[in-house]
């Protein structure tokens, strides 16, 4: 056994040990024993069927029908307006580097089919755009709009105004630095040379103390929560933030883990920061939107607990499985295979209670720009995290690895799933904190069939190409330079389809400018809940 592994097992270990102490005080401070009442948590008094929802245009405005629901009206009010300066910031940048990422990843799409296509400049070569299109939008979108989302929903969670806003707004600052420093060492050729890991060393600190800083009002706010039970959303939420920090460290770590051991720290850290980072973000969003929006709790309240502790029983070792038939021990492979299949566990039992909630009330996605986002990037959890599960087998693996297939799996995740819930959530936040309704909608409905319909080209194409490769790949009498040539039409749908994506970025980003500079409606009282009588822009 390597030091490496051996460490990686230690700390997986601790890990575990210090999750099973959080899972007996789980236990002895009555998390499970709520039951289905818990569920009911994230309402005020009176609340329950009723929908929160700004889009919605066929029911009156609630605004409480006792003393006890307007007091918690009115609270809630306070406690979004608590977070106002912190979400803004974070929100804001995520909305600018979503621009930046989105660039950079069509440029890097043209260049897979037509190479020659800025070729005459370093600044853009393949291997400098591509990963500076990643980070970008894993740790300038991705992370700072789930942070943003987080800091606005923690404070509803808990029921109190949020603590120590100017960390979090430090945090967000330091934060951005450090992406505009990595991306800058990237695009000078200063890169670390592994995949989601590309930032220099020396820029990583950065994110370790922006994150330090962001998670003080989080803590501060729990210590002064006046519920006594954490609703799902809140242990997705905290658990995110304690297993970023250990991968972050770990991986990032300088001339600690060199040559095939440094690839198998890689592949631990890059699956699981979409793991126990994106996806604790993404989930507990959709538990806290869904039934919001619907005006009903989840099915199946002690379900979303054992989701939630069978994502941290499992996950940990998924990403060993990007490295079967490389030199590492078999059995490490085997152990994250095993895992990997057992993430089904996880995966079923967030559909169930997602898509369980939603059963019967399909037809509002028609209605709620913000629900029709939420529930297809729930929906795309189902389907990548299961496609994952399979991709992890032996038999499958042979034919998807080093293709074009794990490219469109990883979109189907990123994209399809998370940035999905993200838009939801952007689209949910915002009219609360501006006291005014999106501007059009109609720029919401053109954002989403253009972001819809490219991530479906993207991923149909890819798929296919990815699957017909492979098995190419496998005959030896196939010429690669065939191979090649037989994906290019593939690759172009591919461009297609992220250029389409791009368009709805644009689309969002202008919305999302105007909604800033106070060009939409502006609502009458508190916007918690409210209905748009009509669209009119100021």
């Amino acid at each position: 056994m390597t030091p490496t592994i051996a460490l990686l097992l230690i700390i997986t270990f601790l890990l575990s040990t210090v999750g099973l102490l959080v899972l007996i005080w789980s236990i002895s401070t009555n998390q499970f024993s709520n039951s289905q009442n818990a569920a009911r948590t994230i309402f005020t008094p009176g609340e329950e069927g009723h929908s929160e929802d700004p889009a919605r245009e066929d029911t009156s405005a609630y605004k409480g029908d006792s003393k006890a629901a307007k007091e918690a009206f009115t609270a809630r009010r306070v406690q979004d307006q608590s977070s106002k300066p912190a979400v803004l910031i974070w929100l804001s940048s995520a909305v600018f580097w979503l621009l930046i990422g989105s660039f950079y990843g069509l440029l890097a799409s043209i260049k897979m089919h037509y190479p020659e296509f800025m070729a005459d400049s370093q600044w853009w070569t393949f291997g400098r755009i591509r990963p500076m299109h990643l980070n970008a939008v894993v740790y300038g979108w991705s992370s700072m709009a789930g942070i943003g989302a987080v800091l606005f929903l923690v404070p509803r969670l808990f029921k109190t105004p949020l603590r120590g806003t100017p960390y979090a707004v430090t945090g967000a600052i330091i934060w951005n630095i450090g992406v505009i420093l990595g991306l800058g060492a990237i695009n000078f050729g200063l890169s670390d040379g592994q995949e989601w890991l590309e930032f220099p060393w020396q820029v990583d600190f950065l994110f370790v103390l922006g994150g330090a800083l962001c998670a003080v009002p989080l803590l501060l706010t729990c210590a002064r929560r006046t519920v006594e039970h954490l609703y799902v959303s809140s242990w997705y939420f905290l658990a995110a933030l304690v297993w970023f920090p250990f991968l972050f460290f770990i991986a990032n770590v300088p001339k600690v883990f060199p040559g095939a051991t440094g690839a198998t720290v890689n592949w631990w850290f890059a699956h699981n920061v979409l793991g126990l980072w994106v996806t604790p973000l993404g989930i507990g969003i959709a538990y806290y939107i869904i039934p919001k929006i619907l005006g009903r709790p989840i099915i199946s309240y002690k379900l979303s607990l054992i989701g939630f502790w069978s994502l941290a029983l499992f996950y940990s070792q998924v990403g060993i499985h990007h490295l079967i038939g490389g030199p590492i021990p078999t059995w490490l492979v085997t152990l994250s295979i095993v895992h990997s299949v057992m993430m089904s566990i996880p995966v079923i039992t967030v559909a169930i209670n997602h898509h369980g909630t939603m059963w019967g009330s399909f037809g509002r996605i028609k209605e709620s720009p913000t629900l029709r986002f939420v529930w297809i990037g729930a929906l795309m959890y189902t389907a990548t995290s299961l496609q994952g599960s399979l991709m992890a087998l032996r038999s499958v693996n042979v034919i998807t690895h080093f293709t074009h297939y794990t490219i469109a799996h990883a979109h189907l995740g990123m994209y399809a799933f998370l940035s999905f819930i993200l838009f939801g959530a952007i689209y949910f936040i915002m009219p609360r904190l501006t006291d005014r309704e999106w501007p059009w909608r109609r720029m919401i409905s053109l954002h989403f069939w253009l972001v819809a319909i490219g991530i479906l080209i993207y991923f149909v194409s890819l798929t296919t190409a990815g699957w017909l490769q492979g098995l190419a790949l496998l005959d030896a009498k196939t010429p690669f330079l065939e191979i090649v040539q037989m994906t290019i039409p593939y690759l172009q749908a591919r461009s297609l389809g992220g250029g389409l994506m791009v368009a709805g970025h644009i689309v969002f980003v202008v919305h999302f400018i105007f909604m800033l500079s106070r060009r939409g409606a502006m609502t009458q009282g508190p916007t918690l809940f409210r209905v748009r009588t009509k669209e009119i822009s100021q």
